[in-house]
C-alpha cells in the first residue's frame, strides 16, 4: 500500500477492502484525522500497534471502523481500550478474524453510541460480559468463536435494541437468564457450542420477532417447551447435541416459516405426528440419533420444499412411504427398524446426492440398474439389510454413476463382482463384505477407482484367489480380505497402506520382505477383540505406529495404556473410562484436547507431551480426583489455564475449599502458547512437587493468596521464559518448606506407576532434559522474565536447592550473604541483571558449586578465591566492569594487568576447559555423583553392595539381555550416555506396574 494515502488529510471516507495490497499498513494512514469511515477489511495485510493507536488518537470522529481479516496478532487488547476516544462518535466496530489474543477490556462493550460490534473468529481473545447498567443503542453483537466465558449477566436485558446476538462456540455457561427474553427486538439468537445448562426457558416465546434460534451443543436438559405457536416468524431452529427428553411439542409442527429444523443427538422419544398444519417451507429436517419410534409419517415424503431428510439412529418401524415430492438431495434413514421393499418412487429422486438405507430390515429383490436414474449420486449405502437381494446387469455401459464416490453394499446377498465397478472412476470407498462373492477377483477390478480408491473391504466372502489383482492403488489406505478362502502367497499391499488384513484364509508360503515397504500401517481393527473382557495392561510404546486406525480403546477392564514414542498422527485417541495410566507422548498428534478424555475419571497419570496439540485446555481437565501427573509440555496449546483445577466454595476468609485434583504431584505445561497470569488458584495443591510453566506467555505479577501453606511439597519450580513482572514472589517462596530442609531419601526417583518424572534445566544458555530425577533434586528457575527489585533473603533459606537460575531479568541490589548457606547448590546463574555490590565471600563455602554465572551485571570489587571459585573462568564474570582479580586479567591494584609467567600462561591455555564441556560433564555427572555419594556415605554396607550386584544380574537374566542398555540424559545440543544411571534406575523399581496390579 503506498504511503501517499496519508497525504490526503481531508479524507473522510476510505474503503480499501478486497484490494490487492500486501505487507504492512503504512503508519502515515494515522494522519487522516478527519476520517469518518475506515474500511481495511479483506486486505491480507498487517497493522502494527503504534499505527492503530495513532489512528485511534488522531481520528476521533470515526463512526465506522471495519478491519475484518486484517492481521492484528501483534496488538495487545489493552491497545483497544483507547477506543474510548471514540466514545461520542463510534457507531460500528468490526474486527472479525484479526488474530486478536489476550483479555479484552470490558469498556469496549459499553461505548455509549456503539450500534454494531463484531469480534468474532478471534479464537484466543478472552473476556467476560460486563454488567450493562444502562440502556445502549447496540443492535448487533457477535462474539462467536472467541474465548469469552462466564455467565450471561441479568443486566443483559438493558441491550433492548439488540436484533442480532451471536455467542456461538464460546465458553459461556450457566442457565440462560430469564431477562434475555426482554430483548424484544431480537431476530437472530445463536448460543450454540457453549456450556449452558438447565432447561430451555419458555420465556423465549416473548421474542416474537425471532427468525433464527440456535441452542445446539450445550448441556440443556428437560423437555422442549411448547412455545413455538408464539414464535411464528422463526425460520431456523437448531437444538441438537443436548440432553433433551420427551416428545417433540405439537406447536413445532405448526410453524409456517420454518426452513431448517435440527433436533438431532438428543434423547427424544415418541412418534412424529401423522398430520401437521405447518412446515410448508421446510427445507431440512434432522431428527437423527434419538430414540423416536413409530412410523415415518407420509408428510415426510410429500413436502415439496424438503431437500434434506435425516432420521437415522432411531427406532422407527414400518415401511418407507411413496414419494410424491422429488426435491430431496439428501436422504438418510439408516439404523432404524424399517421393513418392506424400497418403494419405486424412490428411484425417481433424480437430485439425490446422498442415500443411506443401511442397517434396517428391508427386503425384496432390487435391480441395481434402477439407481442409475440418480445421476448426481455421490454416496449410496444399502449395507446390512440381510434380506435385500441386489441383481446387476453384466454390462458396464448400462449404468450412469458418474459422480459415485462411496458405495457400501455389505450384506446384500451379492454373489459376483458387479461389472459396473470398472466404470466408477471417482470411487473412494467400496464395501462388498459379508456377501457370497466367490472365485477369483477379476482383472478388470484394477480399474475401479484407479486414481481415487482408498478403502476396500471384501472380507467375509468366498474368494479363492486375488487373481490378477495388483493392489497397486496409489491412494489406498485400507484393505480387508479376511475371512475368505484365499490360497497361495500373501498378496503385497500398496506402500501407502495403513490397514491390511488377510487373516482367516488358506494362504501359504513365506512372508515376503516387500510387505515391509508398507510404512504407514495402523493398529488393525481385529485388535479390539484381544482380551475383550480381560485386558488391563497394554504397552505399544517405542514402535513406528502412525495411526490407531480403528482401535476403539473400549476395553472395560483396561487400566494402563502406553502408546508413547511412536509416529501417531491425527487426534488424540480417547481412552477407556476406567483408565488409570494413559500416555501418548512423543508422537505427532494434532488438533485439540477433546473434553471426552475427561470421562476417564480414574486417571492417575496423563501424559500428552511432545506432540503438536493446539487450542485451549478443556475446562474439565481439572476434574480428576486421583490425578497425580499431568504432563502437557512441548505442544502448541493456548488460551488460559482452566480454573476447574480448583473447585471454589466460599468459606468466609478461609482458603477456598476443596482442590479436586488433590493428589496432583506433577503439573508440566511447559513450552506451549498459554497466555494467562500466574495460576494462584493452584496454591492449595498440598501434594504438588513439580510445577513447570516455562516457555509460555504467562504475564503479570505473582501475588500469592496468603494461604497457610503455599506449595509446601514443591521441589521443582520453573516459570522461566515468560513475561512475569514485578518483584520476585517472596510470599510464595517463603512457604516452599520442602526446599528448606535436607532430606536424604536414598536412591528414590520421582515416579508413579511405571512412570518417571523428568525435568528440563538450563545451564549457561544450554538446555538439558534429565529423564529421571531423584526425590532430593530441587531447582528453581525464574529466568528470562521481567522481574525487578532485589533478591529476597528467603531464597538463601532453601537449603536443599541444587540449582538456582534468576538470569535475564531486571533484578537489582546485592547478592544476599546467606546464599553461602545453600550447601547443596550445584549451579547458580544470576547473569544479565542489574546486581551491584561485591560478590559475597561466603559463596566460597558452596563445596558442590560446579557452574557459576554472574556475568552482565554491575558487580564490583575483588572476586573471591579459594575452593570452587578457583575453577571458574572469565565467562562467569564478564560484563562486570567493576570486578577485578583472578581469573580476570584486571588487577585490583591501580587497574594494572597482573603479571603472568609465560610458561604458566601457555600451560593454562593448553589445559583450560571451556564452560560447555564443564556443563555437559556436570549434566552427566550430577546424577551419577549424587548416586555414588549416597552409596558410599549413607549405606556403607557390604550386604547392600552384594544385593545391588545381584539385582543387576537378575535383571539381565530376566530380560535375556547380554548387556544393559543405556538410559540417557537428553541434551538439546548433543546426547550424554549414562549406562551406570541406567543400571541404577532399573534396580530401584520395586515391582513392575504389571506385576503389582495384574498378577
Amino acid at each position: 500500500m503506498p504511503n501517499g494515502f496519508g497525504d490526503h488529510v481531508a479524507l473522510t471516507h476510505l474503503n480499501l477492502s478486497h484490494s490487492a495490497f500486501s505487507g504492512v499498513i503504512p503508519p502515515k494512514i494515522s494522519l487522516l484525522s478527519k476520517l469518518v469511515s475506515l474500511d481495511l477489511s479483506f486486505l491480507g495485510m498487517r497493522i502494527e500497534a503504534a499505527t492503530l493507536e495513532n489512528v485511534i488518537v488522531n481520528a476521533t470522529d470515526i463512526r465506522e471502523l471495519t478491519l475484518d481479516f486484517l492481521n492484528m496478532s501483534t496488538i495487545e487488547p489493552s491497545s483497544l481500550s483507547l477506543l474510548v476516544n471514540f466514545s461520542s462518535s463510534l457507531v460500528s466496530l468490526s474486527l472479525r478474524d484479526t488474530g486478536l489474543q489476550g483479555k479484552l477490556a470490558n469498556n469496549i462493550l459499553c461505548l455509549p453510541n456503539l450500534q454494531k460490534l463484531d469480534l468474532s473468529v478471534n479464537l484466543d481473545l478472552q473476556g467476560e460480559l460486563p454488567e450493562f447498567n444502562r440502556s445502549t443503542p447496540l443492535r448487533y453483537l457477535d462474539l462467536s468463536y472467541t474465548g469469552f466465558s462466564g455467565k450471561l449477566p441479568n443486566t443483559i436485558n438493558h441491550l433492548e435494541s439488540l436484533n442480532y446476538l451471536s455467542f456461538e462456540s464460546c465458553d459461556f455457561g450457566g442457565p440462560i437468564p430469564v431477562f434475555l427474553s426482554n430483548l424484544m427486538q431480537l431476530k437472530h439468537l445463536d448460543l450454540g457450542g457453549n456450556n449452558f445448562s438447565g432447561e430451555i426457558p419458555s420465556s423465549l416465546s416473548n421474542l416474537k420477532h425471532l427468525t433464527f434460534l440456535d441452542l445446539s451443543v450445550n448441556n440443556f436438559g428437560g423437555e422442549i417447551p411448547d412455545m413455538f405457536d408464539k414464535l411464528s416468524k422463526i425460520e431456523y431452529l437448531c437444538i441438537s447435541g443436548n440432553n433433551l427428553v420427551g416428545q417433540l411439542p405439537s406447536s413445532l409442527f405448526g410453524l409456517t416459516q420454518l426452513s431448517d429444523l435440527d433436533c438431532s443427538y438428543n434423547k427424544l422419544v415418541g412418534p412424529m405426528p401423522d398430520k401437521i398444519s405447518g412446515l410448508s417451507n421446510l427445507c431440512s429436517l434432522d431428527l437423527s440419533t434419538n430414540s423416536m419410534n413409530g412410523t415415518i409419517p407420509h408428510w415426510c415424503f410429500s413436502l415439496s420444499s424438503l431437500i434434506q431428510l435425516s432420521l437415522h439412529g432411531n427406532q422407527l418401524t414400518g415401511s418407507i412411504g411413496e414419494f410424491s415430492s422429488f426435491s430431496l438431495y439428501y436422504c438418510d434413514l439408516s439404523y432404524n427398524k424399517l421393513q418392506g421393499n424400497i418403494p419405486n418412487s424412490m428411484f425417481h429422486l433424480q437430485n439425490l446426492t446422498w442415500l443411506s438405507l443401511s442397517s434396517n430390515n428391508l427386503t425384496g429383490h432390487v435391480d441395481f440398474h434402477k439407481f442409475s436414474n440418480m445421476q448426481f449420486l455421490e454416496i449410496l449405502d444399502l449395507s446390512d439389510n440381510n434380506f435385500l437381494y441386489l441383481s446387476f446387469n453384466n454390462t458396464e455401459g448400462d449404468y450412469n454413476f458418474l459422480n459415485l464416490q462411496y458405495l457400501y453394499l455389505s450384506s446384500c446377498n451379492i454373489n459376483s463382482f458387479p461389472k459396473l465397478l470398472s466404470g466408477l472412476k471417482y470411487l473412494n470407498s467400496l464395501d462388498l463384505s459379508r456377501n457370497q462373492i466367490h472365485g477369483k477377483i477379476p482383472k478388470w477390478f484394477n480399474s475401479t477407482g484407479k486414481d481415487t480408491l482408498s478403502f476396500l473391504d471384501l472380507s467375509h466372502n468366498l474368494l479363492t484367489s486375488v487373481g490378477y489383482l495388483s493392489l497397486s492403488w496409489a491412494t489406498m489406505q485400507y484393505i480387508d480380505l479376511s475371512f475368505n478362502m484365499l490360497q497361495g502367497d500373501i498378496p503385497v499391499p500398496p506402500s501407502g497402506i495403513e490397514y491390511f488384513s488377510v487373516s482367516n484364509n488358506k494362504l501359504t508360503g513365506r512372508i515376503s520382505s516387500t510387505i515391509c515397504n508398507a510404512s504407514s500401517l495402523q493398529i488393525p481393527k481385529w485388535f479390539n477383540s484381544t482380551g475383550k473382557d480381560t485386558l488391563s495392561f497394554l504397552d505399544l510404546s517405542h514402535n513406528l505406529l502412525t495411526s490407531v486406525g480403528y482401535l476403539s480403546l473400549s476395553w472395560a477392564t483396561m487400566q494402563y495404556i502406553d502408546l508413547s514414542f511412536n509416529m501417531l498422527q491425527g487426534d488424540i485417541p480417547v481412552p477407556p473410562s476406567g483408565i488409570e495410566y494413559f500416555s501418548v507422548s512423543n508422537n505427532k498428534l494434532t488438533g485439540r484436547i477433546s473434553s471426552t478424555i475427561c470421562n476417564a475419571s480414574s486417571l492417575q497419570i496423563l501424559n500428552l507431551s511432545h506432540n503438536n496439540l493446539t487450542g485451549k485446555l478443556p475446562q474439565c481437565l481439572g476434574t480428576f480426583p486421583y490425578l497425580s501427573v499431568l504432563d502437557l509440555r512441548r505442544n502448541m496449546l493456548s488460551g488460559m489455564i482452566p480454573k476447574t483445577y480448583l473447585e471454589i466454595e466460599a468459606l468466609g476468609q478461609l482458603p477456598r475449599s476443596v482442590v479436586k485434583c488433590k493428589q496432583l504431584k506433577v503439573l508440566d505445561l511447559g513450552e506451549n502458547n498459554i497466555q494467562d497470569t500466574f495460576p494462584t488458584f493452584l496454591e492449595s495443591l498440598q501434594q504438588l512437587q513439580v510445577l513447570v510453566l516455562r516457555a509460555n506467555r504467562f504475564n503479570g505479577t505473582i501475588n500469592c493468596l496468603k494461604l497457610k501453606n503455599v506449595f509446601p511439597m514443591l521441589r521443582v519450580f520453573d516459570i522461566s521464559n515468560n513475561n512475569f513482572s514485578g518483584n520476585l514472589p517472596t510470599a510464595c517462596i517463603e512457604d516452599f518448606k520442602e526446599m528448606m530442609v535436607n532430606v536424604h531419601n536414598g536412591l528414590e526417583y520421582m515416579s508413579g506407576k511405571n512412570y518417571y518424572d523428568s525435568v528440563v534445566i538450563t545451564i549457561k544458555g544450554n538446555t538439558y532434559e534429565l529423564e529421571r530425577i531423584l526425590t532430593t533434586f530441587t531447582t528453581m528457575d525464574l529466568s528470562n522474565n521481567r522481574f525487578g527489585g532485589v533478591i529476597p533473603a528467603i531464597i538463601g533459606e532453601l537449603k536443599s536447592l541444587k540449582g538456582l537460575n534468576l538470569s535475564h531479568n531486571r533484578i537489582n541490589g546485592v547478592i544476599p550473604q546467606n546464599f553461602g548457606g545453600l550447601e547443596n547448590l550445584e549451579w547458580l546463574d544470576l547473569s544479565s541483571n542489574m546486581l551491584t555490590g561485591e560478590i559475597p565471600k561466603a559463596l566460597t563455602n558452596l563445596h558442590f558449586l560446579s557452574v557459576l554465572n554472574l556475568s552482565q551485571n554491575q558487580l564490583l570489587g575483588m572476586i573471591p578465591t579459594g575452593k570452587q571459585f578457583d575453577t571458574f573462568q572469565n565467562d562467569s564474570y564478564e560484563g562486570n566492569q567493576g570486578l577485578c582479580g583472578l581469573p580476570l586479567s584486571k588487577s585490583c591494584h591501580n587497574d594494572e594487568k597482573l603479571p603472568k609467567d609465560s610458561a604458566t600462561f601457555q600451560h593454562d591455555e593448553e589445559f583450560r576447559f571451556g564452560w560447555k564441556p564443564v556443563a555437559i560433564g556436570y549434566a552427566c555427572g550430577v546424577v551419577f555423583g549424587i548416586l555414588l555419594g549416597y552409596i558410599v556415605f549413607f549405606f556403607r554396607k557390604t550386604e547392600w553392595s552384594i544385593s545391588f550386584v545381584e539385582c543387576i544380574l537378575n535383571q539381565r537374566r530376566a530380560t535375556g539381555l547380554m548387556q544393559i542398555q543405556d538410559d540417557t540424559i537428553k541434551v538439546v545440543k548433543g546426547t550424554v550416555n549414562q549406562s551406570t544411571l541406567g543400571i541404577y534406575s532399573r534396580c530401584q523399581v520395586d515391582v513392575p506396574y504389571s506385576e503389582r496390579h495384574f498378577s
